[in-house]
Parts: structure tokens; sequence; C-alpha cells
């Protein structure tokens, strides 16, 4: 009932610093608009962090060694995991490796040793 009473702005629009600044009106871009914008922008599905370069399978069968070596050298107290590392070296096979793994990098591959190797040693 005292809604209006005393308010000098009671039949006129406010409008805020920001709005006139503008030219009275505040332009809002439509989230739709923006989102379809995103959707429709064409990027490529994988991308290389840091730019480093493809194994090859030289590559691989030397990091290979070099790992496993590396894992005899800490568990050289412990007969059975060096007799696991020895047969898993044996039965190694790098293209069928590359095969399951492609376009790997140097990360990739230490991810994947250590997920195959994991076992192993423990």
């Amino acid at each position: 009932m005292f809604n209006n009473v005393n308010n000098p702005f009671a039949q006129r629009a406010v409008s805020s610093s920001t709005s006139s600044d503008s030219g009275g009106k505040r332009q809002k871009e439509d989230p739709k608009k923006e989102l379809k914008k995103y959707i429709d922008e064409e990027e490529p599905d994988e991308v290389l962090i840091g730019g480093q370069p493809i194994l090859t399978e030289d590559e691989v069968l030397a990091m290979t060694r070099s790992y496993i070596a590396n894992l005899k050298n800490e568990h050289s107290d412990n007969e059975k995991i060096l007799k696991k590392l020895d047969n898993y070296l044996e039965k190694f096979d790098v293209k069928k490796f590359m095969k399951k793994n492609p376009n790997m990098t140097s990360p990739d591959f230490y991810m994947v040793m250590y997920n195959e190797t994991e076992g192993l040693v423990k």
C-alpha cells in the first residue's frame, strides 16, 4: 500500500551507470550463441603435450632395455623379481607393443611401462 510513497523513481526507469556508458542499453551475449560458437569450432582431437616427438621402434626397444635394467638395479636383492624382469624382456615384442600403443611419446612410454611392470616388481 505504501510502496510508492516518497519514492521518486516510482514512474521512471532506473538505469545503472554501466548501462548508461554503452548508450543506455546493456548488451548481453546470448549464452546459447556462445556455446554454439565453441561447439562449431574445429579443433584437432589429439594434442601432443610439449611437442614431444613420436618414438620409433628402435628408440622404444632401447628405452625398454634401459627401463628394465634400472628396475633390476633397484631390486637386485630379490632373485624372484629379477627372473620376472628377465622373462618380460625376453618376451617383449616391440612391434606388438607399438601397435598396442600408437603415436607414443617418451612420457607416454614411461607411463605404459610403469603400468606393465608394476605387477612384476611387487
